[in-house]
């Protein structure tokens, strides 16, 4: 199954590199500080020794795996825009995911999978048709129960597509019996991880030989670990009141057709606006629903969608650097 696709792989590369580029001033811990002669200077971030992912302690010493894992942490410590949204956005839907990654007996450092496919962006979508936090296919998102049609897209339900991702999770475990190779199958595919460990003699894909996309991915995800476990030490400071909190909802269960859903918008007290940015899997107008199956609708509290004078509590301590 191939959930990543080259076309958003190349994109965000492409903005890493322009950010780091464009912006050197940026404080961040590869940070660039001006020398009397307005120079700037670099200091990058300290690649650790070994991480932990999965409950598996993963050597980072051999220059090989250094090296990688160097390249991912200075991208994410440049991203700057995209690095800091990564966070904000972290602080509302990691407690979602990780509740849910806990259920389905999955690790929790799955999570950070869910970062590098689309930056933590509910509404992401790819140039080749990946969509979701996940960036599941459509093909794909129905073999694993998820509802894709012109009207309904569960791609972009945050808890069902995150159930869906631990079912091919666990199935890729117990095919593969360890976690980095899932992670990496994620990317390439079962088959064509199975088909390269037969060729190369090796049962681990971190020590494949594979296209450069598929070998940088569970690299990425280590940065991303790295990154979202002390985002101060990649130079990003910020106050509890920037991150992105979880907005408080009523749910409607609907069974019957909806012919418009602006008209049902505003007799829930909310604009089309609201009603389709917190049930992003409704994509279209109106909500058929010729046989009878439950739908349950998010409407924002009135009330408590406003940021002010709202206190954020940060998800994790650390995000935050007051």
């Amino acid at each position: 199954m191939k959930l990543t696709k080259r076309l958003y792989t190349l994109s965000l590369t492409v903005t890493l590199f322009v950010t780091g580029f464009l912006l050197p001033g940026f404080s961040t811990s590869c940070t660039a500080q001006t020398e009397t002669n307005s120079s700037p200077a670099y200091s990058c971030i300290e690649v650790p020794k070994s991480i932990n992912f999965c409950g598996t302690e993963i050597d980072l010493t051999r220059y090989d795996r250094r090296e990688r894992v160097d390249r991912e942490l200075m991208a994410f410590t440049y991203m700057h825009s995209t690095s800091l949204q990564i966070i904000k956005r972290a602080n509302r839907y990691f407690p979602i995911i990780e509740s849910i990654l806990k259920e389905q007996g999955v690790p929790d450092d799955f999570k950070y999978l869910m970062v590098i496919e689309s930056n933590v962006n509910p509404l992401a979508r790819s140039g080749a048709g990946a969509a979701g936090l996940w960036q599941f296919m459509s093909g794909t998102a129905r073999e694993f129960g998820l509802e894709v049609n012109h009207h309904v897209d569960e791609r972009y339900h945050v808890e069902k597509s995150t159930v869906a991702a631990c079912k091919y999770l666990k199935q890729a475990y117990r095919k593969f019996g360890n976690w980095e190779t899932v992670a990496a199958s994620y990317n390439a595919g079962q088959g064509r991880i199975s088909q390269q460990q037969e060729k190369q003699y090796t049962d681990n894909a971190l020590d494949l030989y594979l296209v450069e996309e598929t070998s940088r991915y569970v690299y990425r995800i280590l940065a991303a670990k790295l990154l979202l476990t002390d985002p101060t030490r990649f130079g990003f400071h910020l106050r509890a009141s920037d991150l992105y909190p979880p907005i408080p909802y009523r749910t409607i269960k609907v069974t019957e057709d909806i012919d418009d859903l602006a008209r049902f918008s505003k007799g829930q007290g909310i604009n089309y606006s609201l009603l389709k940015s917190m049930n992003p899997w409704l994509r279209g107008s109106s909500l058929p629903n010729h046989g009878g199956k439950e739908y349950q609708i998010r409407i924002p509290d009135s009330t408590e969608m406003y940021y002010n004078p709202r206190v954020t509590h940060p998800h994790n301590p650390a995000w935050v650097s007051e």
